[in-house]
């Protein structure tokens, strides 16, 4: 393995990491494996699961390119090799749409039948405005790419330089941005709304549960469930929130995904997704001036969406939520999305946060990570996918706000767990919150690449 700045070890097809970094300590909790091991391990598990111009998330369960995973990946990518990182946003950058969203999925034609809903489901090619080369699904997932962008061009900078990075990427994230700015804020508030639990990226998240009621579960697709192959049913949504999602899928795709159907049921503002779009600005900004660019746009763009935000807080919850656009109602359940706006700079309730963050609902002082559903609620459930398990991408998030926030003990009893469970359980794609045993598929790509970027993190303190 090689630290970020030097040579790569990545050959001209960026097809292989290099291995073999020094000791650096020892993982946390008593765990026998070193912070070398975990990379190494973390890294072997990045390798197995390159596609030549990307990594999907895992192997068996999810075979196609997704968007804020790609994002994830790259972010522990960089620690070992910045070009590497580089070529997987590149990879998803080239599925963009003429209107300038970033599809949540890039399909492999080869593996249709491993995946559903798949490319023969969304046949983008038919929609105008798709790319002709790529076969993608019409919806989108959290913005983290500017973000992620920043953090690769800051492990290499020469290197970044050298290939233009910055440069091609750019204009791809303003019209991105763009995008959810504009076709996106169907509520008029200055929010992107999500049109689907999927764009959440916290699927059946209990944040959608009254909004999902009045969704028909009579969808026109026969529903093949690959993915209970390789997860228990206990842990992924019922066979009937699929119909639900196949539904609102089929709706949007049959309206050529275009965003202006008036009477679609399901549009969210949901606080997670517009936090990265305001930290994914203010990197932006970080981008613009690199490049010699004026950045005060993305600053101030950043700024109305952390005061638009504040429409989304819940005092008696004690964190963000999300709204409903169709009757303006806000969420009143507590949820991991509605404590991600601890990343921002400029918010009104950062103590209140914390307060959340460290009470009974969440951490309590006996979690290992952060659960992702309040854990007094009756439907809490430390098992089942988005409905109380800790993930890992949602605590090193915490932990990334806990640092800028100056916790950093807290920080760093996070980042220890995340390296240390992620090894300890074959990099599972989530945990229970309070005993670290592992749900969900193994070899999933952003855990191991956040157990790589909080190992390198850590040996460098």
């Amino acid at each position: 393995m090689t630290a970020a700045g030097a040579s790569d070890g990545v050959t001209s097809g960026g097809a292989t990491l290099t291995g073999g970094s020094a000791d650096v300590g020892t993982s946390d909790g008593g765990h026998p494996a070193t912070a070398a091991l975990i990379a190494a391990r973390s890294t072997a598990v990045l390798e197995a699961n390159w596609r030549k111009t990307h990594t999907v998330p895992a192997a068996g369960l999810y075979p196609h390119q997704w968007s804020w995973d790609s994002s994830f990946i790259a972010m522990g990518l960089r620690r070992v090799s910045p070009r590497r990182a580089g070529q997987e946003m590149d990879a998803l950058f080239a599925g963009q749409w003429d209107d300038g969203r970033l599809p949540q999925i890039i399909f492999d034609p080869h593996r249709d039948q491993d995946y559903a809903p798949g490319a023969s489901f969304w046949q983008s090619r038919s929609i105008p405005g798709s790319p002709r080369h790529a076969e993608t699904a019409g919806l989108v997932q959290p913005p983290n790419h500017a973000w992620a962008v920043w953090k690769i061009h800051q492990a290499d900078p020469a290197e970044s330089r050298r290939r233009s990075f910055l440069q091609r990427s750019y204009p791809k994230l303003v019209h991105w941005h763009e995008y959810l700015s504009g076709r996106r804020d169907r509520g008029g508030s200055g929010l992107a709304c999500i049109v689907h639990p999927w764009e959440s990226g916290t699927d059946n998240s209990p944040l959608w549960d009254t909004v999902m009621t009045r969704i028909p579960a009579d969808c026109k697709t026969v529903l093949n469930r690959p993915d209970l192959q390789h997860a228990d049913a206990g842990e992924r949504p019922s066979q009937k929130e699929y119909g639900k999602y196949f539904w609102m899928a089929e709706r949007y795709r049959d309206h050529g995904c275009d965003d202006a159907d008036p009477d679609y049921p399901f549009l969210l503002e949901d606080p997670m997704f517009n936090t990265l779009l305001a930290v994914s600005e203010l990197a932006l900004a970080d981008i613009a001036a690199e490049l010699g660019l004026p950045g005060e746009a993305h600053a101030e763009r950043a700024a109305r969406i952390t005061e638009a935000l504040e429409a989304l807080y819940v005092p008696e919850l004690g964190c963000y939520s999300a709204r409903d656009v169709t009757d303006g109602t806000v969420v009143p359940k507590a949820t991991i999305n509605g404590l991600i706006p601890l990343l921002l700079p400029d918010h009104a309730n950062t103590d209140q946060l914390l307060e959340t963050l460290n009470g009974p609902r969440f951490m309590d002082g006996r979690a290992l990570m952060v659960p992702s559903y309040d854990a007094t609620a009756e439907d809490h459930n430390p098992a089942l996918y988005w409905r109380g398990p800790a993930w890992f991408n949602m605590s090193w998030m915490v932990s990334e706000a806990l640092e800028r926030l100056g916790r950093t003990g807290q920080a760093e009893f996070l980042r220890g767990n995340i390296g240390r469970l992620a090894a300890q359980h074959d990099f599972p794609e989530y945990v229970d919150p309070w005993t670290g045993a592992a749900h969900g598929t193994r070899s999933f790509s952003w855990t191991a690449a956040l157990a790589l970027e909080t190992t390198y993190h850590r040996s460098a303190l």
